[in-house]
């Protein structure tokens, strides 16, 4: 699989090629971990269409969002996400899980999620993968009985339970240096809001939903000053347009 890179400079990129430039860039704060978000949008501005991200995308951004879940330490994503989602298994191809074994790395990033309610969805695939390694962030207390997956419950207070808190934790007490947010808007905004990404890597496919109640990338209350981004790159492939910006 290539790419046709348009900027900064042109050139031809495998995708192990951009995936590597992306891993060599994810030194982490000492304080959380280094943070990128993967997203996908229509032209018109939805993040999904028929309530899926998954009709948007196309081989290219598949390539891209695995092997990004292969380079992370962890992947975080929001409740409803991992719901709509059907969250399955972090790397299904035991070829991802061989590579990462061999680089002497879990054979999977971690899972995370984080709810004040509880309202986690216990019922997806993930929960019922044995080998799937899953913290959950949560304000009250958790009923995992039946539970196939290693789950670690981090019960915090309402008040505590920020994502401030949650990262600086996953750095300090779970070793992760790269996490990776799939999203969905609302937890992204959130991160916005706290001043907690690093880069966004953004797939524009070349689709549009023509309206709908589908949301934006981000949801929720508008930031106090606009965010600003500075263009890392813009490759393309098969007419779909990745964009990967740093970010503030």
């Amino acid at each position: 699989m290539e790419f046709r890179q348009l900027l900064p400079d042109t050139a031809r990129l495998s995708v192990d090629e951009v995936l590597s430039a992306i891993a060599s860039s994810s030194q982490a704060p000492p304080d959380r971990p280094r943070v990128l978000v993967n997203f996908i949008s229509s032209v018109d501005g939805r993040a999904t269409f028929l309530g899926r991200s998954g009709a948007l995308g196309d081989a290219g951004d598949r390539g891209l969002f695995h092997g990004l879940r292969e380079r992370a330490d962890a992947v975080i994503a929001g409740a409803q996400t991992m719901r709509v989602e059907r969250y399955g298994r972090m790397l299904s191809r035991p070829e991802r899980r061989e590579r990462r074994l061999a680089q002497g790395r879990s054979a999977e990033p971690l899972a995370c999620v984080v709810s004040r309610t509880g309202a986690v969805p216990l019922d997806i695939p993930l929960f019922a993968e044995p080998e799937a390694r899953v913290i959950v962030f949560c304000g009250v207390d958790l009923e995992l009985d039946g539970v196939a997956a290693q789950v670690e419950l981090v019960r915090l207070s309402r008040e505590e339970l920020t994502l401030t808190s949650v990262l600086e934790r996953l750095r300090t007490s779970f070793g992760v240096s790269l996490l990776l947010c799939e999203g969905g808007p609302t937890l992204f905004s959130g991160l916005l809001h706290e001043g907690l990404v690093d880069e966004l890597l953004l797939t524009l496919a070349p689709k549009l939903a023509g309206g709908g109640p589908a949301p934006a990338i981000t949801t929720g209350g508008e930031l106090a000053a606009l965010a600003p981004l500075e263009p890392l790159w813009v490759l393309e492939r098969a007419g779909s347009l990745f964009l990967r910006y740093a970010v503030g």
